[in-house]
């Protein structure tokens, strides 16, 4: 089964999240300094959740580059993640019209979470299907920074309930771990 469809399907899906994140954005009311202002906590979630799904958009098109082949479990595996990515304009608005209130930053955790455990189990299931000495396998290697992501956001989601700041702080920690795009699948592909 080809690559092409899936990895068209799943930009197509994360453009349409980022656009109907984009559109949750309204401009104050007022044409003061203080008006703008006042939106600086939903501003804040959103570069916070634009980055962390271009992150996820990043490393997806490389996974697909790498995987040799997908099959009709990869494809249930994708529309998983996409799923969980669906809910990030929730998450986003609900975070930020409540300045990181702790119940929707412990929900946007939720999703953190959930969308990093289902992009786990789609590369585990590319990497079992292109084999142990694949290109993606090799690329991929322990996924020490994913199993970290998942420790960091499992901290973070009750830590909301402590101090707001702590979760925020997790949650801007992790993007800035995989802001820097991950060089292994390239390196190993040249």
């Amino acid at each position: 089964m080809g690559k092409g469809r899936l990895e068209a399907f799943s930009d197509g899906v994360i453009a349409i999240i980022i656009t109907i994140m984009v559109l949750e954005l309204r401009p104050p009311e007022e044409t003061t300094w203080t008006a703008l202002g006042a939106l600086q906590w939903k501003f804040l979630t959103y570069i916070l959740s634009f980055v962390y799904l271009g992150i996820y958009w990043n490393n997806h098109h490389h996974m697909l580059h790498a995987a040799s082949r997908i099959n009709g479990a990869a494809l249930w595996a994708n529309l998983h993640l996409l799923f969980w990515l669906s809910l990030v304009p929730f998450v986003t608005g609900w975070m930020g019209e409540h300045h990181f209130a702790p119940v929707p930053t412990a929900a946007y955790g939720v999703v953190l979470i959930m969308a990093a455990v289902s992009y786990t189990v789609l590369s585990n299931l590319l990497i079992a299907l292109s084999g142990p000495d694949s290109v993606l396998a090799r690329a991929t290697g322990s996924d020490r920074k994913g199993k970290v992501s998942l420790l960091l956001y499992a901290i973070a989601i009750p830590a909301a309930f402590v101090h707001k700041g702590i979760s925020d702080l997790i949650y801007v920690t992790v993007a800035l771990m995989w802001l820097v795009p991950d060089r292994r699948i390239e390196r190993i592909l040249s």
